[in-house]
């Protein structure tokens, strides 16, 4: 499998974006764009936009290690375990417009399990950041696969992106699906199939 190449890892005490020096970028954005920031409706934009973006790259400065290894849990469970339609709200790097949608997550244990409100929180740790896609279905699977040695995991993404409707091709609610299969969901067509069927059920 094509590994895409991820930007090089932070340190969990990376140092937090200084908002004065992007709210004084986004008033420049503002002026070279034809708009007047120092009208009525914009005077706080730059402020609001420095605060929502700090807060959607903010998976950047999350240690993942002190997020998953706090809940790891020996058991004898060898069945699949699936969280599905995990609803995820991201940012696309190549225009930092917005895409969205749910992620379906499963591993087959072996010996390990995880607590479960881990995965939306892994999820979420991985769309908090300026992203591809690919890149993310790929982050959600090794870092599970990696932390949990699992026999298998399986990540399904469903996504909306609005750099794809709102310009360019302006192709209109056409989601993007992307796969990853490790170990077990790979190898095997039975259980990969049961994943997909899973993933597929009508909600609860």
């Amino acid at each position: 499998m094509t590994r895409l190449k991820s930007p090089p890892p932070r340190r969990a005490a990376a140092v937090e974006p200084a908002l004065e020096r992007v709210e004084a970028r986004v008033r420049e954005i503002l002026s070279d764009l034809g708009e007047d920031p120092r009208r009525e409706g914009l005077l706080k934009t730059p402020h609001r936009v420095a605060k929502a973006w700090r807060e959607l790259t903010s998976g950047h400065r999350v240690d993942i290690d002190a997020l998953i290894n706090g809940a790891l849990f020996t058991e004898s469970y060898n069945e699949m375990v699936l969280v599905r339609d995990i609803s995820f709200y991201s940012l696309c790097e190549h225009h930092m417009l917005p895409f969205f949608g749910r992620a379906h997550v499963a591993y087959l244990p072996d010996k390990k399990i995880v607590g479960l409100s881990k995965i939306p929180k892994l999820v979420e740790v991985f769309a908090r950041r300026l992203q591809v896609q690919e890149r993310m279905t790929l982050q959600i699977a090794e870092t599970l696969r990696d932390k949990l040695k699992p026999k298998g995991v399986a990540v399904v993404l469903e996504a909306r992106h609005l750099c794809m409707e709102m310009r360019g091709a302006e192709s209109h609610h056409s989601p993007t699906t992307t796969s990853c299969m490790l170990g077990v969901f790979q190898r095997d067509a039975r259980t990969r199939k049961e994943f997909l069927e899973l993933a597929r059920a009508r909600p609860v």
